[in-house]
């Protein structure tokens, strides 16, 4: 935990550091803009000024987390290698190697490192345009915003007049207004991890069924979880204060993870209603359920029924029914956070199945319908504070049999695990469960896991017998 620097404002040592630490930030921003013109996107778009930018001793390039009001090692934490908060710096290094030269080969599309299929989300090109430093892979300014607009600002430091909480308050603020992105709140976070990890209408930004056929990862995503893993920073009383305006304030992960599954969902529906929604003469199977046509082939004289019942998908036998994986998540999540939409979201879910066994143009219209009510519930979920005792009722309503009995797909199941694992961690970031009984029920967690591990090994009645175990232990420490 970084040390509290409301506690040592006050005294004069921490004012002398404060000037020199502002000294050296505005040298180092100088050096940094005159060795390297700021890069634009397109002729009018904000400024990438680059991960060199960020990487002062003085700003986020030390080695040890220990700064006075942030750690300052984030650009190391950002690099970590093999370990998911290395990630993104890493999205670009990956497309050189064999396994995304082997897909790249079996699309035809030349060097994956250069190809603009692959560019939109393992580099900065997609925001950045042709002045992406593509070695950066997907940077800093990718998710915070670029900062040709807030940079100076944001390296002016803190503590040079009368109130320095105050004026660290008004800093963010007015670094929003020049392009930072509030990342804070779980709207403006999740409409910007979604274009890459679960698909968006520009170039190189989404992942279809043809590229998955060659090779690449089936796409998948949670918010909160995926945010928890890239973290670079710790939330403690300056990040409430600078973020939210209390020193007391944190991030409620279990509004993140519901308006992740709102987000999510809303952005898939969309993307069908566009040209996205078909490939060719096809429709694009990466809206469908893999499983639907993933499954063996029986060819014998006795008959072998290969589907399997899910009571939420009012469709013929055989039809391919939409990937409702996030629509699972939402039907727990409304009834518990907003029962005002739940039956609307429940009714036009079960229109929006009817219509895939229709035609495109009737499938189409229900999509607009369910996004309608998908929207709503993001707005609904981002207006509400979430308690401890929501948590725990959202980990019952997502193993009732109303909605488990809806898991008959291993993506539904990895976003059923991937949600009680998030909402257990969000019991304990809260204090309603200490670190040692989470910790006991790590084992069925990780069993839930590895059940959806391999997608040609998913079996749903063993995933739904390892999650069921997690939540009677969870139910234990209500």
């Amino acid at each position: 935990m970084t040390t509290d620097a409301g506690s040592r404002r006050g005294d004069r040592p921490w004012a002398a550091f404060a000037a020199l630490v502002l000294l050296l930030a505005a040298l180092a921003v100088a050096a940094t803009l005159s060795a390297s013109p700021a890069r634009s996107q397109g002729e009018s778009g904000p400024r990438f000024t680059g991960v060199a930018s960020c990487a002062g001793s003085t700003c986020h390039g030390r080695m040890e987390g220990d700064g006075i009001v942030v750690r300052q090692d984030e650009l190391m934490k950002w690099q970590e290698p093999s370990t998911p908060g290395g990630a993104h710096s890493r999205a670009w290094a990956v497309l050189n190697n064999s396994r995304s030269q082997f897909i790249a080969r079996n699309l035809g599309i030349g060097d994956a490192a250069r190809a603009p299929m692959c560019l939109g989300c393992h580099s900065d090109v997609a925001k950045a345009g042709s002045s992406a430093i593509l070695s950066d892979g997907v940077s800093c300014e990718s998710c915070h915003g670029a900062a040709g607009g807030w940079l100076a600002s944001h390296y002016a430091g803190i503590g040079t007049n009368a109130d320095p909480d105050r004026e660290m308050r008004d800093k963010h603020l007015a670094n929003l207004s020049a392009g930072l992105k509030k990342l804070e709140d779980p709207v403006v976070r999740a409409g910007v991890c979604i274009d890459c990890h679960f698909g968006a209408a520009g170039e190189g930004q989404f992942v279809t069924h043809r590229i998955m056929a060659a090779g690449h990862p089936r796409i998948a995503f949670e918010l909160d979880l995926f945010s928890s893993l890239q973290a670079h920073h710790q939330e403690d009383d300056d990040y409430g204060w600078r973020k939210f305006g209390s020193r007391g304030a944190r991030t409620d992960h279990v509004q993140m993870w519901a308006v992740g599954q709102a987000a999510a969902l809303e952005r898939s529906l969309a993307l069908f209603q566009s040209r996205r929604g078909t490939e060719g003469i096809f429709p694009e199977f990466y809206f469908l359920d893999c499983h639907s046509c993933h499954r063996r082939i029986f060819d014998q004289a006795k008959p072998v029924r290969t589907g399997i019942d899910n009571p939420g998908r009012q469709i013929p036998e055989g039809m391919p029914p939409y990937n409702d994986e996030n629509l699972i998540m939402l039907a727990a999540a409304a009834r518990i956070a907003a029962p005002g939409l739940a039956d609307q979201l429940s009714t036009r879910t079960a229109a929006f199945h009817r219509a895939m066994a229709a035609d495109r143009a009737t499938a189409v219209k229900a999509a607009a319908e369910l996004g309608q009510t998908v929207t709503a519930l993001k707005s609904a979920f981002a207006a509400r504070s979430f308690t401890g005792t929501d948590a725990f009722a959202l980990v019952d309503a997502i193993a009732a049999p109303a909605i488990g009995d809806r898991l008959t797909d291993y993506s539904g199941s990895q976003q059923a695990v991937m949600g009680v694992d998030t909402l257990l961690n969000s019991m304990v970031s809260s204090g309603r469960v200490t670190i040692g009984a989470a910790a006991g029920i790590r084992a069925d967690i990780d069993r839930a896991y590895a059940a959806v591990k391999d997608p040609n090994a998913y079996k749903p009645t063993e995933f739904q017998a390892a999650l069921g175990s997690a939540v009677r232990a969870i139910r234990a420490l209500r």
